[in-house]
């Protein structure tokens, strides 16, 4: 599932793509996508410009001319391209946008959505998110960690807790701040809740510069998505070697969720 440096990635390539411009003409092939009927999501995008993308945690947010916003959670199996006719990949498409030549195709909304929501709605559809993790400070931190008494797995992964951190970056943060996903937060010292803080940060920011871990690209001779996935340590690595001590990387479910981790060198 695309998480917080995937769909910054997005926004920052789409950004480039489509800014600025008009929406010429809509497609939508799986309604269910939608929380409006197909004709009256058509003729609300047709003949509006994309003023900005914006993302928040996981979602991103198209801004229109009309003062409408297009809210896109992409979910699990979701992922963008924008190409012309001729470059679209051989997949099905629940929603595609023309802009004049060119078009953004919204792929894998099995359970993903693209909806369609004035400005006013858009914080009322989001306000449960809890705070982002990059516009915290240590101590800010801290008072986030002292509300919960679940384990590193589960508090990170909620998106009431911290917005945009899921399985991938959890594992990914707990292994560089040594830490095990199944510690309780209540345990943690104050230098390892000073390393999780730090290993946070730097965890997003390394995966945002190379493009988070998603494999398929945004458009053809998109050379950055998905080049983070070479340089995790721990995530979907069960059996290799680990890069700070030499043991087997570890798979296990951890409350329903899968996880991976060094049961050597993260205690």
């Amino acid at each position: 599932m695309p998480e917080l440096p995937e769909m910054e990635t997005y926004r920052q390539q789409l950004s480039r793509c489509i800014q600025g411009k008009t929406i010429s003409g809509a497609e939508v092939t799986r309604p269910k996508s939608l929380n409006v009927e197909p004709e009256a999501f058509i003729n609300a995008v047709t003949g509006k410009r994309v003023l900005r993308l914006e993302r928040r945690a996981k979602h991103l947010l198209f801004h229109l001319s009309s003062e409408r916003v297009l809210v896109l959670h992409l979910m699990l199996g979701g992922w963008l391209f924008y190409g012309t006719d001729a470059e679209k990949p051989d997949r099905t498409f629940q929603v595609t946008l023309h802009f004049q030549g060119e078009q953004l195709y919204f792929i894998g909304l099995r359970l993903g959505y693209l909806h369609l929501h004035s400005q006013a709605e858009v914080e009322d559809v989001l306000h449960k998110l809890g705070p982002e993790p990059f516009t915290l400070g240590f101590a800010e931190f801290q008072q986030v960690l002292a509300s919960k008494r679940s384990n590193l797995k589960v508090a990170l992964t909620d998106q009431s807790f911290l917005s945009g951190i899921g399985n991938c970056y959890s594992d990914e943060i707990c292994f560089i701040a040594g830490l095990l996903p199944s510690r309780t937060l209540p345990s943690l010292s104050e230098e390892e809740q000073l390393r999780l803080f730090e290993a946070m940060g730097s965890v997003l920011r390394e995966a945002i510069q190379y493009g988070g871990y998603m494999a398929d690209p945004l458009f053809v001779g998109d050379s950055l998505t998905g080049g983070f996935d070479a340089k995790c340590r721990v995530y979907d690595r069960e059996g290799e070697t680990c890069v700070r001590c030499g043991q087997p990387i570890v798979f296990a479910e951890l409350s329903s969720r899968k996880c991976f981790y060094c049961a050597s060198c993260q205690s």
